[in-house]
């Protein structure tokens, strides 16, 4: 399974920020619309990423407030990323040696969409169940009408 594939069920609806926007109004809107990242952009182009992570973060340094600080001030400015034909398993791997719960999804310099921890887990688990359906349909088929024998197996 590919990026692309998770991309085309979630939908291509995207929230960005600019990276010299107050950092307040990015957490009104993550907070207004329930999001756990924006992607920030800068002269049309790919600058970072911001979570709830970076946000705390920047809270802590500024004494419990987020201040006048700006959106690049708390971002990640080298987020990972990946393109629609990176294998699933591969950006799971990278996620969670980088702990990262959001990525990116570029073609060159374009943006696709970003992808969560969470939708790689759904899209993972989405596969692992339809091939225990496919699994299943194929021994009660078993082609001479008897399905083969379980074996017990001791642990």
């Amino acid at each position: 399974m590919k990026v692309s594939d998770i991309l085309r069920v979630k939908g291509g609806t995207l929230f960005t920020v600019q990276a010299d926007e107050p950092l307040s109004r990015a957490m009104n809107d993550m907070a207004e619309k329930d999001l756990g990242s924006l992607v920030v952009m800068a002269k049309g182009a790919l600058a970072g990423m911001l979570t709830f992570r970076e946000v705390i973060r920047q809270i802590v340094k500024n004494g419990g407030q987020a201040g006048t600080a700006l959106v690049r001030d708390a971002m990640d400015a080298q987020p990972l990323t990946c393109t629609g034909e990176t294998d699933i398993d591969d950006v799971r791997r990278m996620m969670l040696e980088h702990h990262s719960r959001y990525m990116p999804v570029m073609d060159g310099t374009v943006l696709m969409g970003v992808i969560s921890f969470y939708d790689v887990a759904k899209a993972v688990v989405d596969g692992q169940n339809f091939e225990n359906k496919m699994l299943k349909a194929y021994i009660r088929d078993w082609p001479d009408g008897s399905a083969p024998e379980a074996e017990e197996v001791k642990l």
